[in-house]
């Protein structure tokens, strides 16, 4: 007898089970057989949730992040820059590193930082670095943040869904003009 096949999120659609609330049912298949579901996903997928209970949220697909990353990439390469590029969604999930040829440990650390600043504020890293000095406590203070020019945001409707990040050349100013390429090459298909 074969072993089941735990089939995971991202196929559950294919086997017809409702994604609800950003997770998915969990079904199981043999590897001879046809899927079988759980009285849970069956459960849920008979059920709607209200309207105005439930949003969903834009998220750059990985065609698109590839394109942006390669974009940066091809830049960096442009400019003689060892730099890591880094792109995370509007939760602040990773969902691409790229790091390029020589470039040094701390980059990718940086490059995701200034993703996440980016997206979260919804703004460029480098317009951020006021708010974040000073004695008191201030911006700065948040986790995972990081002030340094370097980081964009990735707006659609005026909403940031994902934000891309470069770290590794010697300002800031250099690693924003290579995360802005990276924002121009895929600027057309956010419209």
């Amino acid at each position: 007898m074969k072993k089941p096949l735990l089939i995971k999120t991202v196929a559950a659609t294919a086997l017809g089970l409702s994604v609800i609330g950003g997770l998915a049912a969990t079904a199981t298949a043999n590897v001879d057989g046809p899927a079988a579901t759980t009285a849970t996903a069956v459960e849920a997928s008979s059920k709607k949730p209200k309207a105005d209970a439930v949003t969903e949220t834009d998220v750059l697909s990985a065609e698109t992040a590839m394109k942006a990353a390669q974009a940066a990439l091809k830049e960096a390469e442009k400019q003689g820059q060892r730099v890591t590029i880094a792109i995370v969604d509007r939760s602040g999930a990773t969902r691409l590193i790229v790091a390029g040829d020589e470039a040094g440990p701390q980059t990718e650390d940086s490059a995701v930082r200034k993703a996440f600043t980016a997206v979260s504020f919804g703004r460029a890293t480098s317009g951020l670095a006021e708010g974040a000095t000073g004695d008191a406590p201030n911006i700065s203070d948040i986790p995972g943040t990081l002030f340094l020019a370097g980081g964009v945001p990735v707006a659609v409707d005026d909403l940031a869904i994902a934000g891309i990040g470069v770290g590794g050349a010697p300002s800031g100013d250099i690693d924003e003009a290579i995360a802005n390429a990276g924002l121009a090459a895929i600027a057309g298909d956010l419209k």
